[in-house]
């Protein structure tokens, strides 16, 4: 019997396959063990069908690509948006705009309350629907606002939520807009004044190769319960702490950063470093400095590499959607 595909085999095709020199075999790979039944997780099965999808679509094949996509998503019915846009994005390549626009603008919605919605925009884009683009950005951020300001008194996590689906709304806008030579207008002033806003962020980076102290879930928790104290120094949550991260170094990417990487934390490694010292902001700092001799995890990982937070999951499906959030 053949060898099984397994999910982190799927992730190697889809990080190499493009540049591979026969990326035909990579998709017969693919497609041979979804037809034979010889996908490990049953789950992956749209997966690895959208990997080979995607290498198709880069080769020029788009006919088979969107094929393939239509496939994926009927072997993934309960959670099909992707596959969806994607499918959605090959028609419009494909000349075929009114059946590409629809499949697109049903999934529409999905910018006003799914922060990893920003691949419908992607295939708007990619596709040469600019135009499109720009305008349902700017109809998300009119929704979102409207939203944040009547909904003042929700919880500080909620309220967080929406500011970092428009942060990452307000930024992908901008970039589109720049690209297209337009002028700044009120959401692209706003977009350059969240990115301000952020900066704090980075004030904990040095200003050579960046390393940033992360505290993996468990260790998070503890490390509040322990120093209760630090609770101003960091997120209300874990998904908080990682985002925040996350953004960082998107943010210091973009200016030029290079090196970056985290450093894990654990609350015994640190009570042991820092003895009877207080625990501070430089005492952070020094701990973290003290952890590179150790291993640095590299920033960014591959968008089918494991994250670097440590949760097991696809980086492209956990930390990489909440760089636009």
């Amino acid at each position: 019997m053949s060898e099984l595909l397994t999910a982190d085999r799927i992730d190697e095709i889809g990080a190499t396959g493009p540049g591979s020199p026969d990326p035909a075999a990579l998709v017969t790979e693919l497609v041979s063990a979804v037809d034979e039944g010889r996908v490990a997780d049953p789950a992956d099965t749209g997966y690895a069908l959208l990997v080979a999808a995607d290498i198709l679509r880069q080769a020029g094949d788009l006919a088979d690509a969107l094929a393939l996509a239509t496939r994926a998503i009927a072997e993934q019915p309960d959670d099909d948006a992707y596959a969806r846009a994607v499918r959605a994005g090959l028609l419009l390549r494909l000349d075929r705009t009114d059946e590409g626009l629809a499949e697109l603008t049903a999934l529409r919605p999905l910018l006003e309350t799914d922060p990893d919605a920003a691949y419908l925009i992607d295939e708007l884009a990619g596709a040469g629907h600019t135009d499109t683009a720009v305008e349902w950005l700017t109809g998300a951020l009119d929704v979102l606002l409207e939203r944040s300001r009547a909904q003042q008194h929700e919880s500080e996590d909620a309220q967080d939520a929406a500011a970092a689906m428009i942060y990452g709304l307000a930024q992908q806008r901008h970039d589109l807009r720049e690209d297209m030579g337009l002028p700044h207008d009120e959401y692209d002033t706003l977009a350059d004044r969240l990115r301000d806003a952020a900066s704090h962020a980075l004030d904990a980076l040095d200003d050579g190769p960046a390393t940033l102290l992360f505290w993996p879930k468990a260790e998070f928790d503890a490390l509040l319960v322990r120093w209760p104290a630090l609770a101003e120094s960091y997120p209300t949550t874990w998904d908080g702490h990682r985002a925040q991260i996350e953004r960082a170094f998107v943010e210091t990417s973009g200016l030029g950063g290079t090196g970056l990487g985290v450093v894990a934390g654990s609350v015994d490694g640190l009570a042991a470093f820092a003895g009877t010292e207080p625990i501070d902001e430089e005492t952070l700092d020094e701990y973290a400095d003290s952890l590179e001799d150790t291993g640095v995890t590299s920033w960014p990982p591959g968008r089918n590499d494991t994250c670097w937070c440590g949760s097991g999951t696809k980086y492209k499906k956990c930390c990489l959607p909440r760089s636009r959030a």
